[in-house]
């Protein structure tokens, strides 16, 4: 039987736990503004990041790893050219891939591919409103959410001033998080880094998924209540997230 969405609380804290426990390496073909953001949220909560993009060798870190991220805000051929390498090898081990789609609504090619990818069953795909209309063609309510996520075997974690998960028969929607994180850039790209980052700890992947939006929620409310504005928030939500503790997850979860 499936945990109810008022369990997340104390699921998460039990990923994060796990994730601090094992350290699990995360490969990352991300974009050139995300990697470093990336990588730094991926250490404060206990993974290991890599980011090569040859393709010569980006096969060995994926094998080496437990999880993928395959973001595509910079839509370029080196970067696509090492995802079908990456993405390969991620079938061959078994491990689970997230798909950011980033700005696919400004690009028809970049929708297309998206599309494509989409069909090679990333566990989780991580997106906003305007993402998910160009990828999927409907608005992105609960119900359309629901039935593209069943449709295509995968997690839609989608996120806004509240955040919806749901894969076709299970949906959580919540409300953590702070308008000073759409002030920093990348920092949804990391986001998705950390939903693969649960990923590889957690087989559920509604439960993965949620979790990871769940903790940068809360992080990201911590840091704001130090942060003097975009630029020491970025340093705030890196701290927030290491210091990340079970009860801080209890008490400002805002989950249904």
């Amino acid at each position: 039987m499936h945990a109810p969405a008022s369990e997340l609380p104390v699921i998460a804290a039990d990923i994060l736990a796990r994730v601090r426990g094992q350290n699990p390496r995360v490969h990352c073909i991300t974009n050139a503004v995300a990697q470093t953001i990336t990588a730094n949220v991926l250490l404060a909560a206990g993974a290991v990041p890599s980011m090569t993009l040859a393709v010569d060798e980006v096969g060995q870190f994926v094998r080496g790893a437990s999880a993928l991220l395959v973001n595509l805000g910079t839509f370029d051929a080196e970067r696509r050219a090492a995802t079908v390498v990456a993405i390969d090898a991620a079938a061959e081990h078994g491990h689970p891939w997230v798909l950011d789609p980033v700005f696919i609504n400004r690009s028809e090619p970049r929708a297309a591919y998206a599309r494509e990818l989409v069909t090679r069953m990333p566990k989780a795909i991580r997106l906003n409103r305007a993402e998910y209309t160009a990828l999927a063609g409907t608005a992105a309510d609960e119900s359309a959410i629901a039935s593209y996520a069943r449709g295509r075997n995968t997690i839609i974690g989608l996120t806004g001033a509240t955040d919806l998960v749901a894969d076709g028969a299970r949906l959580a929607a919540i409300a953590n998080g702070h308008p000073l994180m759409t002030k920093v850039t990348a920092l949804g790209c990391a986001e998705s880094a950390l939903v693969a980052t649960c990923l590889a700890v957690e087989r559920d992947a509604w439960q993965a998924t949620a979790a990871a939006l769940l903790i940068m929620g809360i992080a990201g409310e911590t840091a704001a209540e130090r942060a003097r504005g975009p630029g020491s928030f970025a340093v705030e939500i890196l701290d927030a997230l290491h210091a990340l503790d079970r009860g801080t997850l209890m008490a400002q979860a805002r989950v249904s």
